[in-house]
């Protein structure tokens, strides 16, 4: 059983606490912090699936607003919410993003998306770099001006170039590694605060 498979104090938490992944507690530690989700606010959380970070959103929000969760693949969460959403399919599609586009503009994008993995890490944080392109190009179309950002990269090199072109659309761009971030991962996470518009 290697490390990534053993579960480790992070994992055993999100168990407890009825989550179904380890990831939940990343994003808690980027909202302690900065603050990006409140009541009231719409959100979407892009790569939504298994639905931990959609179910914190959830919490945080309590009931008003709007929580959108998009995903290639399927989620289903254990409770009903009236202020959330599900969307299967691709994000990145034209027809896609005018249909969310319409329930819009929100206060926070969310992606704790990552591409699928080869184990080459050039390969790996090439894809992970072309993923995040596509996600801070959704700002465009669906963030409200004075709009949050949260994105998961995988550190290869190149990300400073993202960072150089957020911090065009956005007034403050940070770079953060939760805790619960696993020690021999690569992956760091950009938050953006204030878009431009």
């Amino acid at each position: 059983m290697s490390k990534r498979e053993k579960p480790d104090f992070y994992a055993e938490k999100a168990r407890k606490d009825g989550y179904p992944a380890r990831s939940v507690y990343k994003l808690e530690e980027i909202q302690k912090k900065f603050n990006i989700i409140r009541p009231g606010y719409k959100i979407i959380d892009v790569g939504a699936s298994p639905g931990s970070w959609t179910m914190y959103a959830l919490k945080l929000t309590k009931g008003s607003g709007l929580v959108v969760g998009a995903d290639l693949k399927p989620m289903v969460l254990r409770e009903s919410y009236s202020n959330f959403f599900f969307m299967q399919g691709d994000i990145f599609k034209e027809e896609t993003i005018s249909f969310l586009a319409e329930k819009g503009p929100y206060d926070t994008i969310l992606s704790d998306a990552a591409p699928a993995t080869t184990g080459n890490r050039t390969i790996d944080t090439g894809r992970s770099y072309s993923l995040v392109e596509q996600v801070i190009g959704l700002s465009g179309p669906l963030l409200k001006k004075g709009g949050s950002m949260v994105l998961k990269i995988f550190q290869g090199g190149d990300e400073k170039e993202l960072i150089d072109y957020m911090k065009t659309i956005f007034e403050t761009v940070k770079i953060f590694k939760p805790k619960a971030v696993r020690k021999e991962s690569f992956e760091t996470y950009f938050i953006g605060m204030s878009y431009k518009g």
